[in-house]
Parts: structure tokens; sequence; C-alpha cells
């Protein structure tokens, strides 16, 4: 079975950023802020940004769990990102979004002409990665179900199928 995770590594890093701009920004923010990229990340405008830029706020009717959600904003996304007017979408550079296939578009051109990527990777799977990295660095369950948005945990499990787990040992189990 293959794996359908994104290794956010330094040469997929600079394949995507190589390629284009906006592309790399919509998977950094889906790796970095754990933002749907299809449309939570395609719909930002500057006004979504604290004034610092360090978290972003999305209200209910603006993502899939219908929840407001404060989300922070890594500082190596801070340093790509260049402010715009507050109602302008951070991508097309005025008040109206990208069409909805946008990234989608040129996530399958990327694909094509990419040597990196294996069959069935998405910009999903940066999501996912993301996840991962967020459960390792926590071990918490419910930071991770906070983080993604989710309002049930077993949908938050889902996106930690792909995480190896270490072999047990003796010194592992329950001491009486």
């Amino acid at each position: 079975m293959k794996s359908h995770l994104c290794n956010f590594s330094l040469a997929l890093n600079n394949a995507v950023r190589d390629y284009n701009q906006q592309l790399y920004l919509c998977c950094l923010m889906t790796y970095g802020c754990l933002l749907r990229p299809h449309r939570e990340i395609r719909e930002l405008t500057w006004s979504d940004f604290s004034e610092d830029l360090r978290y972003i706020h999305l209200s209910g009717n603006r993502n899939k769990s219908g929840r407001n959600r404060i989300v922070p904003v890594p500082a190596y996304i801070r340093d790509v990102l260049v402010k715009g007017e507050s109602n302008h979408n951070i991508f097309s550079g005025n008040n109206k979004p990208l069409n909805q296939d946008y990234f989608k578009t040129l996530w399958s051109r990327f694909k094509k002409q990419s040597d990196i990527l294996e069959q069935g990777q998405t910009l999903y799977s940066f999501r996912h990665s993301g996840a991962i990295e967020i459960f390792k660095r926590t071990g918490s369950l419910h930071k991770l179900q906070r983080a993604m948005g989710h309002s049930s945990l077993n949908v938050s499990l889902t996106y930690l199928r792909g995480l190896k787990v270490a072999e047990l040992k003796e010194e592992d189990m329950p001491m009486v």
C-alpha cells in the first residue's frame, strides 16, 4: 500500500516554491495551519488574520466544521506573507477569491512535471502530514482534534493512519 503522505522535505518545499508561489503558500498553510486548501485557504482575506499575522480567525460559516476557529500561523508562514488590503483575498489581491478549482488544477500540473511526488498524493496530504507532526510533538489527541477543527475524535484519528508506531518492548508494558 502506498503512503499518501507528503513529507514536507526541503526538496519538495523548494520544488513547489519554484513551480508556483501561490501553490507553495497553499501547501505551507495546509501543512502548517492545517487548513483545507480548496475553500478555507483559497477564500482567506487579510482581515481573517490578526494584525501581527500570528493568527487566522475563521467564522463557522467559512469552514467545514461550522465552528469558529482560531488558528496559529507559524513563523515560517508569516515570513512568506506580504500583507495586502484588509478586504482583499490573499491570493487574488482583490475582493474575489480565485476559482474553486484553482489549486486543484495547479497541483495536477505540478504533479505531471514533478519527479518527487508519488501517484495519489494530494494537497490534503500536507494536512495529514501536519496532523501527524502535531500528534508527534504533543502526544495529545485532544489538541490534534482542536487543531484540525474536527467535531469527532474518530475523524482526527483517521489522520494518524500513516503514523508508524514503534514496536512495544517489555519495558513499555505496565509494571506491578
